[in-house]
């Protein structure tokens, strides 16, 4: 039987006795149904997990008992660093679920000319947050036992002339292929548009920050196609799948 796991916040030891949040009590009690001393898994996303057993589940709280570490890496030797432009709705949140299941370290949402949602502040926040919840569940669900980091929403400029190790990205037009190139320190950033692609302005920022425009096939990509299809891609190449 499949074991759930969870990511908790916190400190883990071997032997404490822990509250569960909110959140997560509510998932083992009502959406997983689980009981006292049946089994479950936390991480904290520095590494290995617990195995852990719960000790009270009722309406008011669900508390565990941390029994054993246990030391598991599942973590690719290439770290992946995404710059991914904004798209609408299901797509957007596609691209991030499935972009920690395969092995994304740290990933950004970039505005861009053609991003069609506008942010105020506040809709900043619930999206951060909304994209932050997906991520944790993705690693959850995937066995990941470090958790990606979200970077802040921010504009494609202001994004592109921080990043440094080999910088690619995604354009249909390219004539350089991901084969071409060799990561430089086991890192590689990727940068990839959103519904629509990248305005001319746009590709001359990514080039004049050293990004290098590959292509993926022969065909044009739905973006959040293009996206996992360069993950796994780079991590055929140089990561874990090898």
């Amino acid at each position: 039987m499949r074991i759930s796991r969870l990511y908790v916040a916190a400190p883990l030891n071997q032997g404490q006795h822990l509250e569960l949040n909110d959140d997560n009590a509510h998932y083992v009690r009502t959406v997983l149904r689980l009981k006292p001393e049946q089994n479950i898994v936390l991480f904290n996303g520095q590494g290995g997990e617990y195995q852990c057993r719960l000790s009270e589940v009722n309406r008011k709280t669900v508390q565990v008992t941390i029994e054993k570490f246990i030391a598991r890496d599942v973590e690719s030797p290439l770290e992946v660093r995404l710059g991914i432009g904004i798209s609408r709705g299901d797509r957007m949140d596609w691209s991030v679920q499935k972009a920690v299941e395969l092995g994304v370290n740290h990933l950004t949402p970039l505005v861009t000319e053609r991003c069609v949602i506008k942010f105020n502040d506040d809709k900043k926040q619930q999206r951060f947050l909304h994209w932050q919840h997906i991520i944790q569940h993705a690693a959850e669900q995937s066995g990941r036992t470090s958790l990606p980091e979200l970077g802040e929403i921010i504009t494609l400029p202001d994004w592109a002339n921080r990043q440094q190790s080999l910088k690619v990205f995604l354009d249909p037009y390219a004539d350089q292929t991901l084969s071409d190139l060799k990561p430089e320190n086991d890192c590689i950033t990727l940068l990839s548009g959103p519904e629509g692609g990248f305005s001319d302005q746009e590709r001359q920022i990514a080039k004049a920050a050293g990004f290098i425009p590959v292509r993926m096939g022969a065909r044009i990509l739905r973006t959040e196609t293009a996206v996992l299809t360069a993950l796994a891609a780079v991590q055929s190449l140089w990561g874990d799948f090898n």
